[in-house]
C-alpha cells in the first residue's frame, strides 16, 4: 500500500467489525436465535430417532411377517401330503393279508398317482425326457447309447424323472441318450480275441 492511501477508511472497518459495546438488545437478540436453532436441532434429532425406531420396527414386523407365511405354507404342503401318508401306511399294514400281489401293486399306483397329482396342485410337475431331443436345461445325460432307427440327441430312456416348478428347474431328468455311430466307425465286437487285437 501506498503512504498516500488515507486510513479512515480503515479505522472505520474496525469500527464496524466491532460490535457495539450496548449488552442489552443485541445479546438477547443472539441468545433468542440460539435458543430457537437449539430447539429446531432437538426436534430435528427427535424426529431422526422416532424415525429410527420406526424403520427397525418394520424390519422386525417384517421377517415375522415373511417367517409366519412361510410356516403357513410349508402347513399346506404338510397337510395335504398327509393323506398319501394315510393311504401308505393303510397298504403296508394290510399288504401281509393279500393274496394277490397285483392288488397291492395296483394300490401303491393309486398311491403313486395321488402323490403326483398334489405335486401338480403346488405346481410341480415332471420333465418329458424319453423320446424328446436332449435338452441340458431339463436333462443331464448319464451315458449315450447308440441306436441306428432313433434320431440324433433323442432321448433313449429315463434312469430318474426330473421336476420342474413352473419354469425352474428342480432337478433335471437323469437320461440316457442316442449317439449314432459314424459311418467310418466300425461297429465294435467282443470277439475280438485279446484286450491288444492279437
Amino acid at each position: 500500500m501506498s503512504e498516500d492511501t488515507p486510513k479512515e477508511p480503515v479505522e472505520q472497518q474496525k469500527q464496524e467489525q466491532t460490535p457495539p459495546a450496548d449488552s442489552g438488545g443485541h445479546t438477547e437478540h443472539k441468545k433468542d436465535k440460539l435458543h430457537k436453532l437449539q430447539a429446531e436441532k432437538d426436534e430435528i434429532f427427535a424426529r431422526l430417532q422416532r424415525l429410527s425406531a420406526d424403520y427397525q420396527n418394520h424390519q422386525k414386523r417384517s421377517a415375522k411377517q415373511i417367517a409366519e407365511s412361510i410356516a403357513y405354507e410349508k402347513e399346506i404342503i404338510i397337510k395335504s401330503l398327509l393323506p398319501v401318508l394315510d393311504n401308505l401306511d393303510h397298504t403296508l399294514s394290510n399288504a401281509e393279508k393279500v393274496q394277490d400281489i397285483a392288488d397291492v401293486l395296483k394300490g401303491v399306483k393309486i398311491i403313486y398317482d395321488q402323490f403326483l397329482a398334489i405335486l401338480k396342485a403346488h405346481g410341480v410337475e415332471q420333465i418329458t425326457a424319453v423320446g424328446v431331443k436332449f435338452d441340458p436345461t431339463y436333462h443331464q445325460a448319464l451315458t449315450q447309447r447308440a441306436e441306428p432307427d432313433k434320431e440324433e440327441g433323442i432321448v433313449l430312456e429315463e434312469f430318474r424323472k426330473g421336476y420342474k416348478l413352473a419354469e425352474k428347474v428342480l432337478r433335471p431328468a437323469v437320461v440316457i441318450v442316442n449317439k449314432k455311430q459314424s459311418k467310418t466307425q466300425e461297429p465294435q465286437t467282443d470277439d475280438s480275441g485279446s484286450e491288444n487285437g492279437d
